[in-house]
């Protein structure tokens, strides 16, 4: 089974909080979630949402501006194995 997601990372867990809200407040669906280990050079901890809102989420970040942003990423993970990360931005 291949699922596809994308994610916003930060090196700041407040900020990661704050724009999961953000997106929430915009009405665009989230989640927090661990960042995959091939982009883990932040806090650790990542907004995950569905690729068909990328417009949205990048929306949400152009008004509001997080400080700390690592990059936005789709992820493609194909059964158990390691996922494949690709830059958005």
């Amino acid at each position: 089974m291949q699922e596809i997601f994308g994610i916003a990372s930060f090196r700041s867990r407040q900020q990661v909080m704050r724009f999961d809200a953000a997106l929430r407040r915009a009405g665009v669906r989230g989640q927090v979630i661990s960042t995959p280990r091939d982009v883990s050079v932040g806090c650790g901890l990542s907004v995950r949402f569905d690729p068909q809102d990328t417009a949205k989420v990048l929306t949400v970040y152009n008004q509001t501006r997080p400080s700390n942003l690592i990059g936005f990423y789709q992820v493609e993970r194909q059964g158990s194995g390691r996922p494949r990360i690709i830059p958005l931005l």
